[in-house]
């Protein structure tokens, strides 16, 4: 009989990520922070029976039921204040707006009673209530269903608003916002639901809201960016490094408010030339206000006045020329990168 000892095959180590599309990372971490909370529920449009507009829910409510995964009626402003009431009584919802548009119709309910709960109750009272709604256009929906508003909202003391740009950022940055105990409005996007990319598998990894995070190191110009402008901003570094061998450093900020003027301060004082991109309108907008704070410090630091690239100032026609015509294209952004660089 043979004395060998038999060595058992090695168990292969549990992946430390996995690719997957943005809209399965905020499904992932939807599920993970309902396993690890049972306070936490997901409500909205569709959400349950036909799982979700984009399908982000989808086998969550066969998982945790209709108590958990609740369809409501087509009314913004009741489910919205319902959720305002629950996470006032100490749960944790998640409110499912099909279109930052919608959201419009409920903007009472988050500007004045989500945003000032906690100040108005002494922080005696909290609302840890999640907002998940997309933005962005160029899929021919027309002026009322394409808008980028996230800066309203991010105008508000009181709300807290992020807007992830990779799968990776989705899911890290969803599970940061279910886990804080003030309102997040997490601003998903329409035109990279799709988009695939590497997500931790970790359930305790989270994002931090309120870091923005350098995409694409560069030395001749910062491009900064939220959402969708920070892929085309990426896009057009990656041609300007083949074409014309500049390097442009792209900084996602990935949260709106809280705001890390820090990391873009940084890239700034480094290449001493910017430009602002964003899906909405400049006027007011987002670029606006990083404008102010890049000059505010980065006064010395800059070499060229502070540049920005948003979408036209109209209401977004519905002919497809009219409305490629009107948004922060690749074309502008490298248009403007140029300019600044006075190269063009």
């Amino acid at each position: 009989m043979s004395t060998e000892t038999l060595v058992p095959d090695p168990v292969p180590a549990a992946p430390a990520s996995e690719v997957m599309t943005y809209r399965e990372a905020l499904r992932l971490a939807l599920r993970e922070e309902m396993e690890r909370d049972e306070r936490v529920f997901l409500m909205g449009e569709e959400v349950g029976v036909f799982e979700g507009s984009y399908k982000v829910s989808a086998g969550l409510l066969a998982q945790f039921g209709p108590e958990r995964v609740r369809d409501t009626p087509i009314s913004e402003e009741g489910f919205v204040g319902a959720g305002v009431g629950a996470a006032m009584l100490g749960e944790r919802p998640v409110v499912e707006i099909m279109t930052i548009n919608f959201l419009l119709v409920a903007i009472d309910q988050v500007v004045n009673h989500a945003a000032k709960v906690g100040a108005m109750f002494g922080g005696e009272v909290r609302c840890p209530l999640v907002i998940r709604t997309p933005n962005g256009a160029g899929n021919q929906l027309t002026a009322q269903h394409s808008q980028s508003l996230e800066g309203w909202f991010a105008h508000v003391p009181g709300l807290k608003v992020v807007a992830p740009a990779t799968p990776a950022d989705a899911k890290g940055l969803l599970k940061s916002a279910i886990r804080d105990d003030d309102p997040v409005v997490v601003v998903e996007n329409l035109p990279i639901y799709k988009e695939k990319g590497e997500v931790p598998l970790d359930p305790d990894h989270v994002v931090p809201i309120g870091q923005a995070a350098v995409a694409r190191p560069g030395r001749d110009v910062t491009l900064v960016a939220h959402s969708f402008a920070t892929v085309r901003a990426l896009r057009v570094a990656e041609r300007l490094a083949a074409e014309r061998g500049i390097e442009a450093e792209v900084v996602d900020l990935r949260s709106l408010r809280p705001l890390d003027v820090e990391t873009v301060a940084a890239s700034v004082s480094r290449t001493n030339r910017v430009v602002c991109v964003e899906e909405g309108w400049p006027t007011y907008g987002v670029s606006a206000e990083l404008a102010a704070r890049i000059q505010r410090a980065c006064f010395d630091d800059l070499d060229a006045p502070v540049e920005r690239v948003g979408m036209a100032e109209v209401p977004l026609p519905y002919a497809k020329n009219l409305e490629l015509a009107a948004m922060p294209n690749e074309e502008r952004i490298a248009a403007t990168v140029l300019s600044t660089l006075e190269l063009a």
